[in-house]
């Protein structure tokens, strides 16, 4: 909740007079539980409850990297409740697609053997512990596969240097979605984050076009 992102659209939801909801996953920054205990399923129960129980009315989506993946099952889940979606650095189907896809075989040869693999990453330099039962329980929510039955209008953004999850896999979910009003904006040069002024810029003006 206190990323870059989060608190400027906090910020600009509260300069522009939106209601607006941010919330931690379980095991993630002040939420209870570890990380490495987690699953997309047991994120996804985290934000239905929160559109369930917090918030109230139509609401915009706006999900970033797995939070992408979450707030498209969410619009699937709850297409009565979702006005819009926004998503940045997307990663659909990421455990399968990106932790599973690019595994070696020395990994894949741990997580039989001990259940786990420590998974090296730019942002913990102690890297991040994944479970064979995130990969698992993950495949229970594979969206790619086919049309995704998201009709609500979609904003998504991506920039063309991200090594942590390729544009390809926003522009594959674009495709998929069944929503006649969805766009992808390619930023040329931007990484994963996507958290420089001209980024948040581009969310802002992605939300303020979606929340009338």
């Amino acid at each position: 909740m206190t990323g870059t992102k989060a608190t400027a659209l906090d910020r600009f939801c509260r300069e522009t007079g939106r209601a607006f909801t941010r919330f931690d996953y379980g095991g993630h920054g002040a939420s209870s539980g570890r990380f490495a205990d987690g699953t997309i399923g047991g994120w996804l129960d985290d934000a239905l409850a929160i559109l369930d129980q917090v918030a109230r009315g139509p609401v915009v989506l706006v999900g970033s990297s797995m939070g992408g993946w979450i707030a498209s099952l969410v619009a699937i889940a709850r297409p009565d409740r979702v006005a819009g979606l926004v998503t940045l650095a997307a990663a659909p189907d990421f455990t399968h697609r990106l932790i599973e896809g690019r595994m070696t075989p020395a990994q894949r040869e741990a997580l039989a053997r001990d259940g786990f693999i420590v998974d090296p990453s730019d942002y913990d330099p102690a890297g991040y512990e994944i479970r064979r039962t995130l990969l698992d329980e993950g495949r229970n929510h594979l969206i790619l596969g086919g049309p995704v039955p998201i009709r609500c209008p979609v904003r998504m953004i991506h920039g063309t240097e991200d090594t942590d999850v390729p544009w390809s896999l926003s522009a594959e979910l674009l495709a998929r979605i069944e929503s006649a009003d969805a766009t992808l904006t390619l930023v040329k040069g931007a990484d994963h984050r996507l958290s420089a002024p001209a980024d948040i810029a581009r969310m802002e003006a992605a939300v303020a076009e979606l929340a009338r």
